[in-house]
């Protein structure tokens, strides 16, 4: 699945970013479980701050559209930062192990 498909170009920036504050959280003292529902929250109030900038609400269905849009596209990012996470340990874990390997062949 192309994540371009679903979230909003202008929104793609949230999933470095995101990652970055992640790789932050991790070095706090807050629990890695809880990581990924920070995340998420922060990526529906920036994905929020942008689509309120851009539109005049006028009604609560523009009120409801523009909350809707704010919390899938903070989600989507979000899920796309822990995604790119899990990506990276993984590969690097594989790598290791293809290297311990490869030592006890030796």
């Amino acid at each position: 699945m192309n994540y371009q498909e679903l979230i909003k170009p202008e929104l793609l920036i949230l999933i470095p970013v995101l990652y970055f504050v992640g790789m932050g959280i991790k070095k706090s003292a807050i629990k890695d479980n809880y990581i990924p529902f920070i995340l998420g929250g922060i990526g529906v109030l920036l994905s929020g701050i942008y689509l309120f900038s851009l539109q005049d609400i006028i009604g609560l269905k523009a009120v409801a559209s523009a909350l809707f849009y704010a919390i899938t596209q903070g989600i989507l990012c979000a899920a796309a930062s822990v995604y790119s996470n899990q990506l990276y340990k993984q590969s690097k874990e594989l790598k290791e192990s293809a290297e311990k390997d490869e030592n006890k062949k030796d």
